[in-house]
């Protein structure tokens, strides 16, 4: 704060208030006044915190200057833009013989200090703040002249980026799908042969189909081709290891019968012996009625010897389990792994123009994360919503809407979004900010607990002016508003530090930095480098009174 003592001549108010009243000579020689009074105005340079301007006033009235008999009406006034006032409290002083209850000031002399605050409307960076009198004896009333005792107001926690911070949802869209197609056979009981029958099967055919269009489409390229081989958990393990592998051998044997070409030379073939887990998942999946009991043992027991011995010991659950699971599980698969190009960015932009309805969930989020037309990301993403419900195109829309500092907008969007995650907390914040209600922001940031949410705690230390809570709720965090909170918390240094971007706010912080440094050749390279970037915040440095020893 800045803070400078003003030594302001007045005509005697003892002297006019006397004469006004029709006093004799001898009386006003009497009240005779000293001509100086001292009044400090903390600061200097008046400055907004928060959402006021707040003043610290002392006026020291010297010895014989208040009349006994008189009362004072002084009402300080903070004129600005063109003329326009407002007015702060009243404060009524009283001499040592008035019989009412307002200060006192004794003829002696004496100090009296107040502290009060203007409520911040714009255009108040360029004001004035005076006091005006009224002097009070017996009926008459004498106004005194107006006193200016501060000049501009300082407005650099209005530089905070104070929309809120949020981020958008991303999409999960591949330019790169990794797929896989496959076919199987099943062998009889005991039996590693491939039966004809199998490789005429509905599922043989539907491999060989696939892997035709695959062959004919250039956006797929094979990645790898294997042949896996089972057998039922039937039999005992070491049995059925062997069995597995006959099996790996037969279908090995029978890839080109498949695929209709000579089995490749990187030909994975795998043999995986008894199939517990395609066993777990066959149960799992059937209607068994005690199919509880064992999934049970399959997880109270590791030992495969153990486990068969134990579901064969449920007779009628066995029964059920040797007619309808074990044939399932004496198979070999045939599997093609594919890469599959997807859409790039540019053919999505096209699809979205000409054939939006072909486009996934995933491919609308990419085309409107890519749009720079934030129109045609709202018509997108509420595309995604009608088709796929998508609560990430909600989300999205809220980030719209809240850009444009539309709250009412974006809190429909966030109150219909199904998964209520910590990000969906933050943007309820961030809407409650926008409106206005910070104490709810900071209890929804609170809840949050995100990155995001923290600094959006800070920003709310900031616009509240708590300016040493903001920067240390900003703590490690990079960018303007810790910038501006350290800053304003008198910390120049780190303040220093942590603005980092070269953006025309950052640029416009660091000037001021420099002015408070009173390094002026700072000063104008920052300014220069901010109206290069932002002719309207250039143009607001012209009327900053942080820069007004450097014009």
């Amino acid at each position: 704060m800045l803070k400078m003592k003003n030594f302001l001549k007045i005509f005697i108010l003892g002297a006019a208030v006397v004469a006004a009243a029709g006093c004799s000579k001898s009386r006003a020689e009497q009240m005779k006044l000293a001509e100086k009074l001292q009044i400090d105005c903390t600061p200097e340079v008046l400055a907004l915190v928060g959402d006021q301007i707040p003043v610290d006033l002392a006026v020291t009235y010297p010895d014989g200057y208040f009349h006994p008999k008189a009362l004072l009406e002084v009402t300080p006034v903070l004129v600005y833009a063109g003329g326009e006032e407002q007015k702060g409290p009243t404060f009524i002083y009283q001499g040592e013989k008035v019989l009412d209850n307002y200060k006192v000031v004794a003829k002696s002399g004496g100090t009296v200090k107040e502290h009060f605050a203007f409520d911040y409307e714009e255009g108040m960076e360029q004001a004035y703040l005076e006091l005006r009198g009224v002097a009070r004896y017996k009926d008459k009333e004498i106004a005194i002249p107006a006193v200016k005792v501060a000049d501009g107001t300082i407005v650099t926690q209005l530089l905070a980026e104070a929309g809120g911070e949020y981020s958008y949802k991303k999409d999960n869209y591949q330019a790169v799908l990794h797929e896989q197609t496959e076919g199987q056979v099943m062998y009889d009981y005991n039996s590693a042969t491939i039966k004809g029958s199998e490789l005429r099967s509905r599922s043989i055919k539907e491999l060989q189909a696939a892997l035709e269009a695959i062959e004919a489409d250039p956006r797929y390229t094979v990645r790898g081709t294997s042949v896996v081989a089972y057998a039922s958990p039937e039999g005992g393990q070491a049995y059925n290891a062997k069995l597995s592998d006959k099996r790996a051998a037969s279908a090995q044997q029978a890839w080109s019968k498949v695929t209709g070409e000579k089995a490749p030379d990187n030909l994975e073939v795998r043999s995986i012996g008894q199939d517990w887990e395609g066993f777990r998942e066959a149960v799992e999946n059937s209607d068994i009625e005690d199919k509880d009991l064992i999934l049970r043992v399959l997880s109270m027991y590791s030992d495969p010897a153990v486990r068969e011995s134990e579901i064969k010991n449920m007779s009628k659950v066995y029964t059920e389990i040797n007619k309808n699971v074990f044939p399932e599980l004496r198979r070999a698969r045939f599997i093609t792994e594919l890469d599959y190009q997807n859409f790039s960015d540019e053919e999505l932009v096209e699809l979205s123009q000409k054939a939006v309805d072909v486009l996934d969930e995933e491919g609308l989020l990419r085309v409107a994360s890519i749009s720079d037309n934030a129109a045609r990301k709202a018509e997108l993403y509420e595309k995604a919503v009608q088709k796929y419900a998508s609560d990430r195109a909600r989300f999205n829309l809220a980030c719209l809407a809240l850009d444009d500092r539309r709250p009412d907008a974006a809190a429909k969007y966030l109150d219909a979004i199904k998964d209520q995650d910590a990000a969906v907390t933050n943007a309820k914040g961030v809407v409650a900010l926008q409106r206005g209600d910070r104490k709810a922001a900071a209890d929804l940031f609170r809840k949050a607990g995100t990155g995001e949410a923290k600094a959006n705690l800070g920003l709310v230390e900031l616009l509240n002016g708590n300016y040493d809570a903001a920067a240390k709720q900003l703590e490690g965090v990079h960018g303007v508003n810790g910038a501006i909170a350290s800053l304003l918390a008198g910390r120049i240094d780190e303040a220093e530090a942590r603005v980092t971007c070269k953006c025309a706010r950052a640029e416009y912080v660091r000037a001021i930095i420099a002015a408070r440094k009173g390094d002026a050749e700072g000063v104008r390279t920052h300014l220069a480098n901010v109206e290069a970037k932002s002719k309207a915040l250039y143009e607001q440095s012209r009327k900053d009174v942080e820069f007004a020893k450097f014009r």
